[in-house]
């Protein structure tokens, strides 16, 4: 089964040209009707580093092995030889790792750089190495992309930051997500597949941006969502992945919500 509704039906576009899904300008009628039917790409996000701050991005090259870029330095702890992460050193969650003219920084100096591993070791609490895992796809938990969905936010009433997501689907009705498990997406030029529900941690409880620690947060995952939010999913086909472009979920026939 096929969820997408015909873009040139709701947005009155000309010549199979969708306008943007997020657009107010015109045609407020049609918009409203897009808004309700219509699934496309909220955001897109990176996170050069791992455990550390993402970056919200317009467009992506999407590979076999994820987003260009996305969480390809790691640290290691010195000592221990082994991966540091925010779940046992939240502190690096209030580092800001990004893509500046090629070349991945956090706080603005290059991750190669001293001034860089200094400061992921004091976010640490341990002296740590940073380390560029290039494609491995060791450097994910899961699978290469984590997408959640705007209704599945909205419903828990949480900033959608405390879920590190790379993929935010718009238009979604409520908790519809957790129908998806098995499923293929198309997103643009891109098709993904679904695998399960992604089992959310400790890290969800630090505030994205003070990094107060807030531990009900887990608690409502837990009551209202049997704690899970978002897909954990592999990529099929990649692509061009931007924001706005629209997708179609393709569920197996008589598939089964949890």
């Amino acid at each position: 089964m096929s969820l997408c509704a015909s873009p040139d039906a709701l947005s009155g576009s000309r010549n199979g040209e969708a306008s943007d899904p997020r657009s107010t300008s015109a045609h407020p009628t049609r918009i409203s009707l897009r808004k309700r039917f219509t699934l496309y790409i909220r955001e897109i996000w990176r996170f050069p580093v791992k455990s550390m701050r993402g970056e919200r991005i317009p467009f992506s090259d999407v590979a076999l092995t994820g987003l260009a870029s996305d969480r390809r330095i790691v640290c290691v702890s010195y000592a221990r030889r082994s991966l540091v992460t925010a779940r046992t050193n939240p502190g690096l969650l209030g580092l800001q790792g990004k893509v500046e003219e090629g070349e991945i920084t956090i706080n603005g100096e290059p991750w190669q750089s001293r001034s860089a591993q200094e400061l992921a070791s004091a976010a640490a609490g341990e002296e740590v190495v940073l380390v560029d895992l290039g494609t491995n796809e060791q450097r994910f938990d899961v699978l290469p992309l984590l997408v959640a969905t705007d209704g599945a936010i909205a419903a828990l009433e949480m900033d959608s930051r405390r879920f590190r997501p790379n993929i935010i689907i718009g238009g979604v009705a409520g908790t519809l997500e957790r129908e998806w498990p098995g499923s293929e997406l198309q997103l643009g030029d891109v098709r993904i597949r679904t695998a399960q529900l992604r089992r959310r941690c400790v890290m969800t409880t630090f505030d994205p941006d003070s990094l107060d620690q807030d531990l009900s947060i887990l608690r409502k995952i837990v009551t209202q969502n049997r704690g899970t939010l978002a897909l954990d999913c592999s990529v099929v086909q990649g692509g061009a992945l931007r924001e706005g472009d629209l997708v179609t979920v393709h569920t197996p026939a008589h598939h089964d919500s949890d």
